[in-house]
């Protein structure tokens, strides 16, 4: 597990104010993978937050892809999300 990926992007991710954030590193599942030889690793992230509201799926991924910034470029080579407002997560 890379912890020091973890906590970068939840410092990124603490722009969206989030009530709720897990991250986990998929990347062991990914190994040899093409992505995998260049160091960036797969991750799913289940982030809650009133951010979201009024937007779409796509601007509330385009929303974490920009807090992420560089990282999506060299840390991160996927990234599986779920996104919700507080409301939405509740009534999962």
């Amino acid at each position: 597990m890379s912890i020091n990926t973890i906590e970068k992007m939840r410092q990124k991710l603490a722009a969206l104010s989030p009530q709720k954030i897990d991250i986990i590193d998929d990347s062991h599942k990914h190994a040899g993978h093409e992505g995998a030889k260049s160091g960036g690793g797969h991750y799913r992230l289940t982030l809650v937050s009133a951010a979201f509201a009024a937007c779409s799926t796509l601007a509330r991924q385009r929303m974490v892809y920009a807090a992420l910034g560089e990282m999506m470029r060299r840390d991160i080579h996927a990234i599986s999300m779920k996104v919700y407002t507080p409301q939405e997560f509740s009534e999962q």
